[in-house]
């Protein structure tokens, strides 16, 4: 959505990415992005030459603020640096910067497994959905933070909880909250980087052992911090695995939204002919998918790419023969399918004719529908009480 982002006299346009999406009417920010503007722009807190780290920020409306000129001689002497996990993000980020005109010079970019720069003076920080990539941050900053940066955390007051607050307190120090505003609240840590116990080792990624059972072998799966299923096999991910196609030898595959990678792992344990392309937003997801291979199949790791990628963008249309995919129904906390109809209609293009797309999701979400619509076809391939697995052909 098209979004005319207002804060301290000055007027953005925002839109949410991809800017494709069947869903327009979600919002490029939040109330927790203008609150944080304004507590910033209240306290005086950005100095001359002061260095910010922005955590987790969706589309850009933090950053952006970033991009706009100091004072009417334009100086830019802030440095920031941008910290997120989300290719689709950083899309946006970079996409509102670009159509507002505005001077990105200051602005670096890192994706959540780049080292942190060494000293902050201000941190301002979206709260995850996923406590484990909120953990995983927290750890870093508290390694790199001083007694003097300023910490201040936002998100929705009803998602801000005693325990995520008891996370804040355990990791950077005494925290309090804000009054809500239009719903948000802000966070405040006391860090105390001086502390001798300063520098903690994060618990990412996990390791753990995945039976296959169609297979009959274990395999060693690692997962980074925001990776689905991170300490065992997920009941979707496994009923899924239990009705997976029989692979033809040196069919050309495509893990869509690959998570950790075991779906495309254990294609590639079944048919080691086979060509697996693993495609997810993740930084994360995909380091860990390219880990699992090299750590269980590593004789096939030259069989296999692994793409950052919003769905199936730019890739060649009638190029491969088999689609696999486990479809979100979220975008950070709002709850769409627009990211559902993407893939679906992306892999109709991407399929060769007579290739088939398979999918799994919960039963309410009738994605049956969608794909009737987009293949002109469905097949129920299994149910149970909380899944369908789905196909579709390409005619």
């Amino acid at each position: 959505m098209l979004s005319p982002f207002s804060v301290l006299d000055k007027q953005l346009t925002l839109s949410r990415f991809p800017i494709a999406q069947v869903n327009r009417s979600l919002q490029a920010w939040d109330a927790a992005d203008e609150y944080l503007i304004n507590h910033l722009d209240e306290q005086q807190l950005i100095k001359a030459d002061s260095q910010v780290l922005i955590f987790n920020d969706t589309f850009g409306a933090l950053s952006t603020h970033f991009c706009l000129p100091l004072d009417e001689h334009n100086t830019r002497t802030v440095k920031v640096h941008c910290i997120n996990d989300s290719y689709i993000s950083h899309q946006g980020i970079c996409y509102n910067i670009k159509q507002n005109q505005l001077d990105d010079s200051n602005l670096q970019h890192l994706n959540c497994l780049d080292t942190l720069p060494n000293h902050a003076d201000i941190i301002l920080y979206k709260i995850p959905k996923s406590k484990s990539l909120l953990v995983e941050q927290l750890i870093k900053i508290k390694n790199i933070a001083a007694s003097k940066t300023v910490f201040i955390a936002a998100d929705r007051a009803k998602d801000i909880h005693s325990s995520t607050l008891k996370l804040f307190e355990k990791y950077l120090g005494p925290t309090s909250t804000s009054l809500a505003v239009k719903k948000a609240r802000l966070v405040f840590c006391q860090l105390n980087g001086d502390s001798p116990l300063s520098v903690q080792q994060s618990p990412f990624p996990t390791v753990w052992t995945m039976h296959n059972k169609a297979l009959d072998r274990d395999f060693i799966i690692s997962n980074h911090a925001n990776v689905y299923a991170r300490e065992k096999l997920d009941i979707g991910g496994r009923y899924f695995i239990e009705n997976l196609p029989k692979i033809k030898a040196k069919s050309q595959v495509i893990d869509l939204g690959c998570g950790n990678g075991v779906i495309g792992l254990s294609v590639l344990a079944s048919e080691p002919s086979a060509q697996i392309q693993f495609f997810d937003e993740s930084h994360m997801a995909i380091t860990s998918a390219q880990q699992n291979v090299n750590t269980n199949l590593p004789e096939l790791i030259n069989q296999c790419q692994f793409h950052l990628n919003d769905c199936l963008t730019n890739i060649d249309s009638n190029s491969v023969d088999l689609i696999l995919c486990n479809p979100p129904f979220h975008q950070q906390n709002a709850t769409t399918d627009h990211i559902a109809w993407q893939m679906f209609k992306d892999s109709h293009r991407v399929l060769k004719k007579g290739g088939e797309l398979r999918i799994i999701g919960n039963r309410q979400l009738a994605y049956h529908i969608k794909l009737k619509r987009i293949f002109g076809n469905e097949k129920l391939i299994a149910s149970n009480d909380k899944f369908v697995t789905q196909s579709a052909i390409k005619r």
